[in-house]
């Protein structure tokens, strides 16, 4: 293992001073130095992958310095277009230094979303046309492949990839972020927001903590599992497979529990909501500004007035809560209004430590979820 500070100070001697990325668990102790150690404007956190490479591509044309774009394998299918028809050597030549987390590395034990994203991302890059090398796990080797980067992007005008193994980085508890002192936490308020919208309300549930966490109410409260749709992995795409959901069962009330960083990664999923409205849908946004699920990193949504945007977008109403209380009127309020309606519910960074996964795979969940549907 190393210290994150030894390939932050490797990418400085190699003149590379600008990062931005979409957080990712593997590279949380180096975000999180980031975060403590990089000069005001020097790392920017954004909305998804591409939006980070065209970041560092503006970053390149205005100080002709490569950025350093960090993110998960899976954002790499978010990175494609950006990193083929702007970064190419054959369009505009311009050289950017990705740090890709390696989640589902084949022979590692991690979750079902990331097995086949893992076991294809060499050949993906590869595929890609783009070099890589894996980052080694000592200090002498870190530098080494730096400088081998530097030089590629310095020949090739074009990207280089380095893989980061799950373990590479120390843990680095003292940049941990706290938590903040809202009343909600977010499993109470999806606890709340079950309670309140009856046993027949169809559930989409994003990424990350808020699905392990309906999973474990209806473990807890021994229901069936039969209406909960788990979008285990695609961040930022619940709310349109709730919005296509929706659309054809217009008999049922669909609740898609989305995240704060979700939202913001595919936005443009809210104008085409309000472009084709089903009006059986609440969208429930759970904003903590933080993405949670890897590390609590800080998310853009401070700057964000959802309920404005959801009206500019089409949706038909648009509520907030911050207090069980208000979550409980809210709730109520929203109950029988046409959609699509969003409900925006402040909830505090974190979970509880002994929060558990789902126990069926993620094929297992589409097919009770099916089945249930067809049955009520």
């Amino acid at each position: 293992m190393i210290s994150a500070h030894v390939l932050y100070d490797a990418l400085l001697e190699g003149s590379l001073d600008f990062y931005c990325g979409v957080p990712d668990s593997l590279l949380a102790p180096f975000i999180s130095h980031l975060a403590a150690v990089a000069p005001p404007g020097r790392h920017l956190v954004g909305a998804n992958e591409g939006n980070a490479i065209a970041l560092a591509a503006g970053e390149y044309l205005a100080s002709a310095r490569p950025g350093v774009v960090y993110l998960q394998n899976s954002g790499l299918g978010n990175c494609i277009n950006p990193l083929l028809s702007l970064c190419a050597e054959e369009v505009l030549g311009i050289p950017v230094l990705l740090l890709v987390g390696w989640r589902g590395e084949p022979g590692t034990t991690d979750e079902p979303q990331h097995t086949r994203q893992g076991a294809v991302t060499l050949a993906l890059l590869s595929a890609l046309g783009i070099s890589y090398e894996v980052l080694p796990t000592d200090a002498d080797g870190v530098r080494d492949t730096v400088q081998r980067a530097v030089a590629h992007l310095t020949t090739h005008r074009s990207p280089h990839v380095l893989v980061v193994r799950e373990g590479t980085f120390h843990p680095d508890p003292a940049h941990h972020p706290t938590s903040d002192p809202l009343p909600l936490t977010r499993e109470e308020a999806i606890r709340r927001v079950v309670d309140g919208l009856g046993v027949d309300t169809l559930y989409v549930a994003t990424t990350g903590k808020a699905s392990r966490e309906l999973y474990e109410l209806r473990e807890a409260t021994g229901r069936s599992h039969g209406h909960d749709l788990l979008v285990v992995g695609s961040m930022g795409h619940a709310s349109s497979v709730a919005q296509g959901l929706a659309l054809g069962r217009p008999d049922r009330r669909v609740c898609c529990l989305d995240g704060d960083g979700a939202l913001l990664m595919h936005l443009g999923a809210l104008p085409t909501i309000g472009r084709y409205p089903p009006e059986n849908l609440l969208h429930v946004v759970l904003d903590n500004h933080a993405h949670d699920s890897v590390g609590g990193q800080p998310t853009a949504a401070a700057n964000v007035r959802p309920l404005e945007l959801a009206l500019a977008c089409g949706y038909r109403g648009a509520r907030s809560a911050q207090t069980a209380e208000e979550l409980d009127a809210a709730l109520r309020e929203l109950h029988g209004r046409a959609g699509p309606q969003l409900l925006h519910v402040r909830v505090r960074r974190g979970a509880r430590s002994n929060l558990g996964r789902p126990r069926q795979e993620p094929h297992q969940n589409r097919t009770e979820f099916m089945d249930q549907l067809r049955d009520d």
